[in-house]
């Protein structure tokens, strides 16, 4: 579909991008809002855990929620799109991707932006075992890259499978990795690089001999991360392969479900190629919307509910 055109304006502060990736990323809070954790167990002998929140009256619509780069289901950008969505009448399930639950995972491997099979894994799980006709999934950063991956590589998509929301999504991740390498996004690279090696030395007792010191110690960069450990643990040649496997663009053109991106222009996270003009033109499932600010998941808006929380609703009544 052409692009749409948004409407999002929000105050003037909230117009500078950092402003608005910090603030949500660090300052919001959700208030009065309980989950309920469920364990998945998978079949390779990991698990993930589920974190369920429900609407107030019994539902016959679900919508999976997916977190981004070292989030996890009580980032309040989950939060926040599960209590508008339950309010709204939608049962929600967030998903805690392997290793970000507050409990290392079992197993060397862990996560990363193409583990479709895990995304598979919990919409199979959450239809055999649950009664819901309607299912929508929102993925957030490195979980709408998922999401979007999981949606065009050919698998068959249960038909329950309405719409789909992605929101500020790296859909070209080396393109995005040298986005997130300019000096401007220095703090929120090294940040994102402490927690992932944070993990690795947490897996060391277990893997001592895949998490040797001297392979850590190497790790400087997101794409040292990545060279050393994403493309190991996860059967990549190195981390450029890693990218060019996994990056959703080049899966869009096979999108046959409703699909609505919103990246902002104005989100240092992403590189031009991050900005799928051309294949949202070129498929009538796919709605690209690009406001001019929104940061990296920074879509202040009023009532302490995101412009993107509110379109991803509208989204999904329409479709």
């Amino acid at each position: 579909m052409p692009e749409l055109q948004s409407k999002y304006k929000p105050p003037l502060l909230f117009r500078n991008g950092h402003v608005s990736t910090v603030y949500y990323g660090l300052f919001r809070k959700i208030d009065h809002f309980e989950q309920e954790r469920e364990r998945l167990e998978l079949p390779d002998g990991d698990f993930m855990d589920l974190d369920w929140s429900f609407a107030e009256q019994a539902s016959s619509k679900v919508v999976i929620l997916l977190h981004g780069l070292e989030g996890h289901g009580q980032r309040p950008y989950i939060t926040g799109s599960a209590k508008h969505l339950n309010q709204a009448g939608y049962d929600c399930c967030a998903v805690n991707f392997r290793g970000c639950s507050g409990e290392p995972n079992r197993l060397y491997r862990s996560y990363h932006s193409g583990a479709t099979e895990d995304l598979d894994a919990v919409v199979e799980h959450i239809l055999g075992s649950k009664t819901y006709s309607e299912l929508y999934i929102k993925g957030i950063s490195l979980g709408g890259n998922m999401v979007l991956k999981y949606a065009g590589e050919g698998r068959e998509l249960p038909p329950s499978l309405k719409a789909i929301v992605a929101v500020s999504v790296p859909v070209d991740l080396h393109s995005s990795l040298k986005a997130l390498m300019r000096w401007e996004n220095i703090p929120y690279a090294r940040r994102f690089r402490k927690h992932l090696v944070a993990k690795l030395k947490a897996k060391q007792p277990q893997f001592p001999e895949l998490l040797p010191d001297h392979e850590i110690h190497k790790i400087k960069t997101l794409k040292d991360f990545d060279d050393i450990y994403t493309s190991r643990a996860h059967g990549f040649v190195d981390a450029l392969d890693y990218y060019a496997q996994c990056s959703a663009l080049q899966f869009l053109d096979n999108i046959r479900t409703k699909t609505l991106i919103i990246n902002a222009r104005n989100d240092s996270f992403l590189g031009p190629e991050c900005y799928p003009y051309k294949e949202a033109a070129a498929n009538e499932n796919i709605y690209l919307e690009v406001p001019e600010y929104g940061g990296h998941v920074g879509f202040y808006d009023a009532q302490n509910i995101a412009y993107t929380e509110k379109r991803a609703l509208k989204f999904f009544e329409q479709n």
